[in-house]
């Protein structure tokens, strides 16, 4: 499913838009698309893309919110947008979904270690911060290991003897 929501998207989304096919990220409540915009010539880089990057938000508005509803019917899924334009990158709309786990007394001791020494508000908070840490610092890990379940996926949908499945 993930390969068609990324196939719809790139070819629904204006080829003006941004300077490469834009990436999408699929997951189980969201889909994240993140365009790549023109750098701009200025001697402050990071002042000017930032201000491309919000006049590429207040220009396309309209047309984000009418892609991101056709797609919302389409898929069952909510849609995130963002930017980055050079060194800069900005997402404009995200959801944050609640999870539930169960953690034993030493896993929530560090939670509440984070919330007591206010790195974090909450417990919440804290699992989130870890959740990060741990994304940051297994990025190539996480990366091949996406896309081998993309791989196991598209696999599943061409069924036995290459045959695509209904």
């Amino acid at each position: 499913m993930s390969t068609e929501i990324v196939s719809w998207f790139r070819g629904r989304l204006p080829d003006e838009w941004f300077t490469e096919p834009a990436e999408v990220i699929v997951d189980r409540e969201e889909i994240t698309v993140l365009g790549t915009l023109a750098e701009p010539e200025s001697d402050d880089a990071e002042s000017a893309a930032d201000g491309r990057i919000k006049r590429f938000r207040e220009d396309t508005r309209a047309r984000r919110i009418e892609i991101a509803r056709e797609a919302e019917r389409k898929f069952g899924k909510k849609v995130a947008w963002g930017a980055k334009c050079g060194a800069v990158s900005e997402m404009f709309t995200t959801l944050s979904v609640p999870v539930m786990t169960r953690l034993r007394q030493s896993e929530r001791r560090v939670l509440d270690t984070l919330v007591d020494a206010g790195v974090a508000r909450s417990r919440s908070d804290a699992l989130a911060w870890c959740v990060r840490l741990t994304g940051e610092h297994a990025d190539a890990w996480l990366a091949e290991l996406r896309d081998a379940l993309r791989r196991v996926e598209e696999v599943r949908a061409q069924g036995p003897a290459g045959e695509t499945r209904i």
